[in-house]
């Protein structure tokens, strides 16, 4: 990796010196853990993208996690029906702050094909969503793409983004509660 390219900073022979705040993030971002949560064909699809063609570890995401307690970024593939919502909700909550969701395909976006009375149309009914992968199915590279760019979104994040009343507001719209530390009850 060298040296740190994408911060301000000041280089010298030997020594870079930057913000804090930016060495966490530029760590955070290259390190994430996933949890999948695949359901349908876009399951198959994230499943091409951790194998060696696509090779999505190359992005620090070769371990995936399949504990909600374990996880920073949720990756939700597939259809998800509306009695599937409630697991779907509890998991997020599991989940760890910071935590970011990264919803793929068209199916977890909008309810794709489905339009029908069993099928969510759309997890950001019931949990917030950071980055929408569309298609059906997408391609591994759009997958490789949407990653990216939660990438970029823990790398401008701010550390405490937790406490913001604006988060907090957030997460009330979805009806989750967070206690003062910005974790869910």
């Amino acid at each position: 990796m060298g040296k740190i390219e994408d911060l301000e900073t000041i280089n010298g022979e030997g020594y870079q010196l930057t913000n804090l705040d930016k060495a966490i993030a530029l760590a955070r971002a290259n390190s994430v853990w996933p949890l999948p949560f695949a359901t349908s064909c876009c399951g198959i699809e994230f499943m091409a993208t951790m194998g060696s063609a696509y090779d999505l570890s190359r992005f620090g995401m070769e371990r995936m996690s399949f504990t909600p307690r374990q996880a920073d970024l949720l990756i939700v593939a597939g259809t998800i029906s509306k009695k599937l919502g409630p697991v779907l909700k509890r998991v997020y909550e599991q989940m760890a702050e910071p935590k970011w969701v990264l919803s793929v395909g068209a199916c977890a976006c909008s309810g794709g094909i489905f339009d029908t009375y069993s099928v969510l149309q759309g997890i950001d009914r019931i949990i917030p969503v950071d980055v929408y992968v569309p298609g059906c199915p997408p391609r591994p590279e759009q997958i490789i793409e949407g990653v990216m760019n939660i990438h970029e979104l823990v790398k401008k994040e701010s550390n405490r983004r937790r406490y913001s009343e604006e988060y907090k507001h957030l997460m009330n719209s979805y009806q989750i509660d967070i206690d003062q530390h910005g974790e869910a009850k």
